[in-house]
């Protein structure tokens, strides 16, 4: 792991909709579930393979990796059984829950119920620092009460802080109405993501940005699908910046870029962690980041061969 080395390698994936609906009852899909129920019927089932994160898993025990960060999605319906299916998958990784961050997506709070059964499922992997625990002094006004912790104070966003590499998670994880798949930040975590970006204990740190929608390209202008305030999202970056801003959410390996005081700040997106079809462009895939010394040193991706059941270099995209 990474030690006293300034040198770290980090894993991200995405969108893995691991699916076990064992127990579950007809009773928990009469509402925005239903909707969910029918697509894995008709589609999602057929191309999202719980064997591509097994695999994945056996792969990042393997490649040296260091922290491995997953940017929500990990369930389809939000359902208890769901999550604490993918929970089972996750501890599977050798590096401790210190060293995996997951956020959640638009997936995981595809009812309100969501959002507490992520809090309580994936608490060990998305938890902040103490250091830079949140306070009930921290709240904006109406905020959302599944976005508190017990004792009032603001979940979100994380800091992880691992040598060189500070991880700051955000929530656009927010029920949506039927046959729309938005995310918002809110201008509470909007300002303490400022306070954090802005903050001397920072200085000289790689700031990484995980979040589940895109912030910046033509996709986080959909009404539908998109980032509702990625305008506010984006002037926080231009003030205080960032060295990196990584999501998910549209199963597409995606670049673009947010206007930074001292530059362009990278922003990418990641195939989902399990789709296999007929698109060898959106085959499974998960991208490993080189940081050292806080400058981003190189980028590759690894992709699954379903066949041989393995991840193995992708030389066709990086």
């Amino acid at each position: 792991m990474l030690g006293m080395s300034l040198r770290m390698r980090l894993a991200h994936c995405s969108d893995l909709h691991l699916l076990s609906h064992a127990g579950a009852r007809w009773l928990e899909l009469a509402n925005k579930r239903w909707i969910g129920a029918m697509n894995l019927i008709s589609t999602r089932s057929r191309h999202h393979h719980v064997a591509a994160f097994e695999d994945m898993v056996a792969d990042l025990n393997t490649q040296g990796i260091d922290h491995v960060l997953c940017t929500g999605d990990v369930t389809n319906l939000a359902l208890r059984r769901e999550f604490e299916f993918a929970r089972g998958k996750f501890d599977g990784l050798a590096h401790g829950t210190t060293n995996i961050t997951v956020i959640p997506g638009n997936h995981d709070a595809y009812v309100a119920e969501g959002v507490g059964l992520f809090a309580e499922t994936f608490a060990p992997f998305a938890s902040t620092d103490p250091a830079w625990a949140w306070t009930a002094s921290d709240l904006a006004a109406s905020e959302p009460l599944t976005d508190l912790l017990e004792d009032g104070s603001p979940r979100w966003p994380i800091v992880r802080v691992r040598g060189d590499v500070a991880l700051i998670g955000l929530s656009t994880s927010r029920q949506t109405p039927w046959f729309t798949a938005h995310g918002r930040i809110g201008p509470g975590q909007l300002a303490r993501l400022e306070r954090v970006l802005n903050d001397p204990r920072l200085a000289g740190k790689f700031r990484l940005i995980a979040i589940h929608h895109p912030p910046a390209g033509k996709r986080a202008l959909s009404r539908i699908r998109g980032l509702r305030d990625h305008a506010a999202f984006a002037q926080v970056i231009a003030g205080a910046g960032a060295d990196l801003i990584v999501h998910g959410h549209e199963h597409r390996d995606m670049t673009e870029s947010l206007a930074g005081p001292g530059g362009a700040v990278p922003v990418r997106g990641i195939v989902s962690g399990t789709y296999f079809h007929d698109k060898p462009e959106r085959t499974a895939r998960y991208r490993i980041f080189e940081i050292n010394g806080g400058t981003l040193v190189r980028d590759s991706m690894r992709i699954w061969d379903r066949g041989a059941r393995r991840f193995v270099a992708d030389a066709g995209v990086s």
